[in-house]
């Protein structure tokens, strides 16, 4: 399956304003808003929160790059395009452990 065809099966996203991803301190390390071209990182990472209870650790990142599917190969040839990738690289292949946020429209 494509980016597309994975996007199709994740929850919508209609009720969020954005998402953040924090560290184990609560710090601030991401932020994906719902803005146009970066709605379908902000569907896939919602689903990561709905699938993993919030959390963004080794399984979940993986997880996320298989959803994305056919643009993790042009992140790992351009790093910093695909920042959202480049993120869940780094975290399946660190130690890391961070929680994901949805942020709900009032």
């Amino acid at each position: 399956m494509n980016f597309q065809d994975h996007l199709a099966t994740l929850p919508g996203i209609d009720h969020l304003l954005g998402l953040e991803i924090h560290d184990e301190h609560g710090n601030l390390i991401h932020h994906i808003p719902a803005i146009a071209g970066k709605l379908g990182s902000l569907r896939l990472y919602h689903a990561l929160h709905v699938q993993y209870g919030g959390r963004l650790d080794a399984e979940a990142a993986r997880q996320g790059l298989v959803w994305f599917a056919e643009h993790v190969a042009d992140a790992q040839a351009h790093p910093g395009r695909h920042p959202n990738i480049d993120l869940l690289l780094q975290v399946a292949t660190g130690n890391h452990a961070y929680r994901l946020h949805p942020l709900v429209r009032p």
